[in-house]
């Protein structure tokens, strides 16, 4: 039986495996060029392309290639071939540099932040070259978010209580989400609202007219995504209170009721303390200071604030009460609840991933 084409012997001379073992021990060596040359030094110990194509798990034509290929060429038939088009108008050392300072350097005039024209002066390439290159490197100095970790001495325990209802909640028992709104204020806008137009966005002039506030009292309920809710003109305990008792009539009496609620002092006077000694099916779980990120209704508070609120003109309180209960009758008529996915340790996780990499940043 034929043993196929005998192929022609790979000899490397001294240079030549010199080079080749520097390209696939060195970090920077493209992942490409440095199986090419894995390929060239196994085949030079006479292996078959079959029994290199296993060792390297590559295919036997691939093998056959960049033996062909060397034996050819050399080394340099391992590189790439130039590329049509155009060559790059900046190297590697300019790209380095833009990101280096973006990162590490403040820009000139006492500026806080570098913007896509000061840093293409600084470094003597194209406005669109800077924004190509940021853009590739995921770097945006125009942005800012903000950040704040609780100091809450209990954080981990309130945390996982709080998750835990969510993940898993009681048996017969209905788990709600409870805040305020404050301070909602009927704007009224001191000309027309002007439509949406092809090529035009709804228009609104920024200057308006205050016509009062009114205070929304919202429980969310974690399975349904149901909203139980109150209107108020303020927000103590006296209303906490009015709107415990319409929870207490609102939730059938064999259901225990757990409320998440963050740390404000109206939760925690001596008369709700005393109404939830006569209500003891009623049990208060708070979230940790500086973390209303874990409070469910405060998704429900930004939808209602993005689709009603920002867009709106109210001439009176009584407008915007009307207003708010009809966007909250349309809510639950077809209510959507928010899913909890995160576990405790995961949240722990991200926190203290995210805690390492800013101390690694030097800051």
């Amino acid at each position: 039986m034929g043993r196929g084409r005998p192929k022609a012997p790979l000899v490397l001379t001294e240079g030549d495996r010199q080079v080749l073992e520097r390209w696939v021990r060195r970090r920077t060596t493209a992942q490409a060029l440095a199986l090419r040359a894995r390929i060239v030094l196994e085949s030079a110990t006479g292996a078959s392309n079959t029994a290199v194509a296993v060792r390297l798990d590559v295919t036997p034509q691939t093998v056959g290639k960049w033996r062909a290929r060397f034996l050819e060429v050399g080394v340099q038939g391992l590189l790439d071939e130039p590329r049509v088009g155009r060559p790059r108008q900046v190297g590697d050392e300019q790209v380095e540099q833009i990101i280096v300072a973006a990162l590490e350097q403040p820009p000139p005039g006492g500026a806080t932040h570098w913007s896509t024209r000061d840093m293409a002066k600084q470094v003597g390439v194209s406005q669109s070259t800077v924004s190509r290159i940021w853009r590739t490197f995921g770097l945006k100095p125009h942005q800012e978010q903000t950040w704040k970790l609780s100091a809450d001495p209990q954080f981990i325990e309130k945390v996982r209580d709080v998750v835990a209802l969510y993940l898993d909640p009681p048996e017969r028992a209905v788990v709600l989400c409870v805040d305020e709104k404050s301070q909602i204020q009927a704007l009224e806008r001191t000309r027309p609202i002007l439509p949406l137009l092809p090529t035009t966005p709804t228009r609104a002039t920024h200057d308006y007219v205050r016509n009062g506030t009114v205070d929304l009292f919202a429980a969310l309920d974690v399975a349904t995504g149901r909203v139980h809710t109150q209107l108020h003109s303020r927000h103590r305990a006296v209303e906490f209170k009015r709107f415990l008792n319409h929870l207490d009539r609102e939730i059938p009496a064999e259901f225990d009721v757990h409320l998440i609620l963050d740390n404000y002092s109206t939760h925690k006077t001596p008369e709700i303390k005393r109404w939830l000694v006569r209500h003891p099916r009623f049990v208060l779980h708070f979230t940790p200071t500086s973390s209303s990120w874990l409070n469910l209704v405060e998704r429900w508070f930004a939808a209602l604030t993005t689709k009603k609120l920002q867009r709106s003109s109210h001439t009176s309180v009584r407008r915007l009460r009307a207003d708010i209960r009809a966007w909250i009758d349309a809510w639950n008529a077809d209510p959507k609840p928010f899913v909890w996915v995160k576990t405790a340790e995961e949240i722990f996780d991200s926190i203290s991933s995210y805690l390492q990499r800013i101390s690694d940043s030097g800051h």
